[in-house]
C-alpha cells in the first residue's frame, strides 16, 4: 500500500469590486487543501485509489480520469457531499501504467476553486487475465457506462472486472491472498445495491458478502443450514431472495436432492423469512430432458436463477431442468412456462398440466399444431425456452430470458442460443414471442450452459452475452458480449473473451456506471 502526499496548495481570489467593502464586511476566505491519495487501500482493487481532501471551506470534490482513447474514455464524477473534509474513491485506473487524474475543488454552484493534477501509477492485472478482443464499438450508440464481467477464474478466487468500450480493463477485484475470500466461488457474479455497493454469494463460505468499491467487505450474512448457489437478488425492500441447497432434504426416491429450493433473507436479522421447496410445488419425478433420477444428491431442477414480480409479491424461478414457474408466497405454483412434455402431478396432488402456459402465434391467435405445443418442433413465430438462464422483467411487464437451447426440440433441432422477449397473459393462461436476438448468429453465439441478458433503458438496447460460446464457428471457446438495440437489432458493441485460465469465462455481464448513481 502506498500513500502519496501532494503539499499544500493556495489559490488566491481577485475580487473586483467598484464598492468599498463596508466596516462589518467578512473578507472572503481564501481556499486552500491538502491532497492524499492511497493506492489499492483495501489490498485486493489495483485499479482505484482513496482519495483524501482536508481544505478550509466546504465544498465538492470531482475527479476525471484521463482516458487512453480520448474523451470518449475519461472518467469523470462529481461527489455530491459540499465538505472540508472528505474521504472518496478514484475509479477507473489503468493497469501498469502512470494515470493522469485531474481532481477539482468546487463550490455549491459547481464553480471551481481549486485544481490539482495527480499521477497515480498502478501495478499490472494479475497472471492469466483473459485476452479481450472487441469487434464493434459504437461508443454513441452504447449505453454509458462499463462491462462488468463476473469472470468464472480458476484457480479461485473468481475475479469480476470491469472493461470500457476500447476493451480496457478499468476496474478488477483480486482475492487471491484475502483471508475471507480467497477461495471465492460466486457462480452467478456479483451485482449492485441499492445503496451503491456490491454484493453477491459465495459457495464455498455458504454466505452472502457485500463489498464497497475498493473491495472491503462492509457486510456478510451466514445461510444457517443451506448452501449457496447459483444467484441471489435484492428485492425492492432490501431483502435477498436466493437459490439454495438444503442439506437434509429427499427426493421421492430416496435420493438427496440438490439445487431445488429458494430462500428470502431479512436484510437486518439475517433469518430465513420464507422457504420454497420446489419439491412441493413442480414435479420431482419429470424427465422430458433427461433422466436425472439416479443422481445422487439428485439435481432433477438445477434451479439457477430467481427474481421478484413486484406487481402482485410473487417470484420467478429458472429451473434449468425444468422451465420457468411463477410461485406465490405460499409456494403454489401460478404458470409453468415450459414445453407440455412430460408434466404430471405435485406432492400436493396439483395436477401441473392445469399450470402450463399455451403457446399463441405473433398475432396472438393460439397454436394448435400438439407437435409445437409439447416441444417436438418449432413454430416459425414461437419458439419455447430450452435450458435457460437469467429470467429479467421488462419496463413494459414482459419476460425476457436467455435462451440456450440446449436439447432444442428435445434434441432434434440444431442448437442456437438467444435473447428472447415473451408476454405473457396470466388470466388467458397464454404466452406470445414477440422479440429475438440470436438465432441468427447460429454456433457463434450459442452457449448451453450459463450467460445472460438485460435490457439497457437509456438506449434502448439489448445486452446480449453467451458466456460459453465459439469464435467465428470455430473452435475456440470463450465468452461474447454483445449489444444490440432493440428495434434495429444493429450491433453497436460487441466483444469477445477468450484465454486465462478457462475457456468458459461468464455466469453474467452487465452494464453499469463505475460510481453508483445514489
Amino acid at each position: 500500500m502506498k500513500i502519496h502526499h501532494v503539499a499544500w496548495l493556495s489559490v488566491c481570489l481577485l475580487v473586483f469590486s467598484t464598492c468599498r467593502p463596508k466596516p462589518d464586511d467578512t473578507p472572503p476566505i481564501d481556499p486552500e487543501w491538502e491532497v492524499l491519495f492511497t493506492i489499492n487501500p483495501a489490498g485486493v482493487n489495483p485499479l482505484c485509489a482513496k482519495l483524501e481532501v482536508e481544505a478550509n471551506v466546504a465544498g465538492k470534490v470531482k475527479v476525471e480520469v484521463v482516458g487512453q482513447d480520448g474523451e470518449a474514455s475519461n472518467i469523470i464524477h462529481t461527489f455530491s457531499e459540499l465538505a472540508a473534509s472528505q474521504s472518496v474513491p478514484i475509479l477507473g485506473l489503468y493497469p501498469d501504467y502512470e494515470n493522469i487524474v485531474q481532481v477539482s475543488f468546487l463550490d455549491e454552484n459547481d464553480s471551481e476553486l481549486l485544481q490539482k493534477e495527480l499521477t497515480i501509477t498502478t501495478e499490472a492485472l494479475p497472471e492469466n487475465h483473459p485476452n479481450i478482443t472487441i469487434i464493434t464499438a459504437t461508443p454513441e450508440k452504447m449505453e454509458s457506462g462499463l462491462t462488468l464481467i463476473s469472470s468464472r477464474s480458476n484457480p479461485p478466487p473468481n475475479r469480476p472486472y470491469m472493461i470500457d468500450a476500447f476493451g480496457k480493463v478499468r476496474w478488477v477485484l483480486d482475492y487471491t491472498d484475502h483471508p475471507v475470500l480467497g477461495n471465492l466461488y460466486y457462480d452467478v457474479g456479483i451485482e449492485r445495491l441499492q445503496n451503491g455497493n456490491f454484493y453477491l454469494g459465495d459457495a464455498v463460505n455458504d454466505a452472502i458478502y457485500e463489498v464497497d468499491m475498493y473491495g472491503d467487505i462492509v457486510n456478510e450474512w451466514v445461510l444457517p443450514n443451506y448452501g449457496f448457489h447459483h444467484n441471489v437478488q435484492e428485492k425492492p425492500n432490501g431483502n435477498f431472495l436466493l437459490t439454495a441447497n438444503h442439506y437434509s432434504t429427499y427426493h421421492e426416491n430416496g435420493n438427496q436432492t440438490k439445487q431445488d429450493y429458494v430462500l428470502e433473507i431479512d436484510r437486518q436479522t439475517g433469518a430465513v423469512l420464507m422457504e420454497w421447496d420446489l419439491k412441493e410445488s413442480l414435479d420431482e419425478w419429470r424427465i422430458a430432458y433427461a433422466n436425472f433420477l439416479n443422481e445422487n444428491a439428485m439435481d432433477w431442477a438445477h434451479v439457477n436463477a430467481v427474481i421478484y414480480d413486484e406487481s402482485d409479491h410473487t417470484i420467478i424461478v429458472s429451473c434449468q431442468r425444468q422451465g420457468v414457474a411463477k410461485l406465490d408466497y405460499d409456494n403454489n405454483v401460478l404458470w409453468i412456462m415450459a414445453p407440455h412434455r412430460g408434466w404430471d402431478t405435485n406432492r400436493k396432488g396439483v395436477d401441473l398440466n392445469d399450470f402450463l402456459l399455451n403457446p399463441l402465434d405473433f398475432n396472438g391467435l393460439p397454436i394448435t399444431d400438439n407437435d409445437v405445443v409439447e416441444g417436438s418442433t418449432a413454430h416459425t413465430d414461437f419458439e419455447w425456452n430450452w435450458l435457460q438462464h437469467a429470467p429479467m422483467l421488462m419496463p413494459n411487464g414482459n419476460l425476457m430470458l436467455f435462451d440456450n437451447g440446449q436439447y432444442r426440440n428435445f434434441g432434434t433441432a440444431m442448437p442456437y442460443s438467444r435473447a428472447v422477449e415473451y408476454e405473457i397473459d396470466e388470466d388467458a393462461m397464454t404466452v406470445r414471442q414477440v422479440w429475438q436476438y440470436g438465432k441468427e448468429r447460429g454456433l457463434e453465439t450459442y452457449a448451453y450452459i450459463v450467460s445472460d441478458v438485460d435490457f439497457l433503458p437509456k438506449k434502448n438496447n439489448i445486452l446480449f452475452s453467451p458466456g460459453f460460446c465459439n469464435a467465428n464457428n470455430v473452435n475456440i471457446r470463450g465468452g461474447r458480449v454483445i449489444e444490440v438495440n432493440y428495434d434495429t437489432k444493429e450491433v453497436v458493441f460487441e466483444a469477445f473473451f477468450n484465454g486465462g485460465p478457462l475457456d468458459l469465462q461468464f455466469h453474467r455481464a452487465e452494464r453499469l456506471p463505475i460510481y453508483p448513481s445514489i
